[in-house]
């Protein structure tokens, strides 16, 4: 299975590709993450929110490989503990189908990705700077997998 991580923004910090890669490089093909950076609609003085979460939806939804599913990173979403996370990466492994978990520009998601999604994630009831969300997802799925596997990283 691969868990292609979409994000709306592109030119993160080189902290952040860094410990992005930390994470990612642990897991194993079984279970791999592929980060696709997708460029924010342009912001100006005439544009409205509306417009920017329809254009980026469309980009969204065309990098969205065929057959995968769609989770949605969203302040709505459900906060599930590390082990209710560990469950769900094990449902997501047992399916059998590759995972697209996307990650929406600074307006959020327009409402038809929402719409589309298997399940809606939230992070925290904090706002998160996109930049540390990258690096939070690719620690917490490193984690939900070593809980499966019995790894010492995580301890409860």
């Amino acid at each position: 299975m691969i868990i292609h991580l979409i994000c709306v923004g592109q030119k993160m910090p080189k902290w952040v590709q860094d410990a992005y890669q930390d994470y990612a490089k642990r897991l194993p093909k079984s279970c791999s993450l592929n980060l696709i950076e997708l460029p924010m609609a342009l912001r100006g003085k005439t544009g409205s929110v509306a417009q920017y979460k329809t254009e980026e939806a469309k980009r969204i939804l065309a990098a969205v490989p065929k057959q995968a599913r769609l989770i949605v990173l969203d302040e709505k979403g459900v906060q599930p503990t590390t082990l209710k996370l560990a469950d769900k990466l094990a449902e997501w492994l047992g399916g059998g189908q590759d995972i697209a978990l996307v990650v929406g520009g600074p307006d959020g998601l327009d409402e038809s990705i929402r719409e589309q999604a298997s399940w809606m994630w939230s992070l925290s009831h904090l706002t998160l700077p996109h930049p540390l969300v990258r690096v939070l997802l690719a620690e917490q799925i490193y984690r939900a997998w070593s809980v499966l596997q019995n790894h010492p990283y995580h301890r409860e």
